[in-house]
């Protein structure tokens, strides 16, 4: 048998750049792939909530709204997660959810409390910062690639 033991380093070893290529391909050369579990959990909150504070019968319409938005969110998240390359393009999409979520209380609420504001408003302020972040991640990814960006 070979004795192996005084390498103390993969770097020589002969399939050392076909791993690290195979490696790469496989990640997809995805940075933010921790991102998609927070988008996912915050659609899901974002979609619940209105059970959670106890505000679907004072605020019927912002309840249904934040369904439909949470799902919104949920599924961009799944989308985030089966097919990056094509979905990072609609981050942004994502980072307009958000703003749409700070303002929506006033819109689409009947003289909301303070809770349901402040509820929203977080919702929002995350989803703009995933978005963001998401984005970010988005553009690095296809400059570094020397690809042009699909916004």
């Amino acid at each position: 048998m070979a004795n192996v033991s005084h390498r103390n380093d993969i770097t020589s070893h002969p399939d050392a750049p076909e791993m690290q290529a195979r490696y790469a391909r496989m990640l997809g050369d995805r940075d933010v792939a921790l991102v998609d579990g927070p988008v996912f959990l915050l659609g899901l909150y974002c979609a619940v909530s209105p059970w959670i504070l106890h505000y679907t019968t004072s605020q019927p319409a912002l309840a249904s709204h934040n369904l439909i938005v949470g799902i919104a969110i949920g599924l961009l998240a799944l989308g985030f997660t089966a097919a990056p390359e094509r979905m990072y393009g609609l981050s942004w999409a994502m980072c307009a959810l958000g703003v749409w979520m700070i303002i929506s209380a006033w819109i689409v609420g009947d003289s909301p409390d303070a809770g349901v504001v402040v509820n929203n408003i977080i919702i929002g302020c995350l989803a703009l910062l995933l978005g963001l972040m998401c984005a970010g991640a988005a553009a690095k990814g296809t400059w570094r690639a020397g690809r042009t960006p699909q916004v």
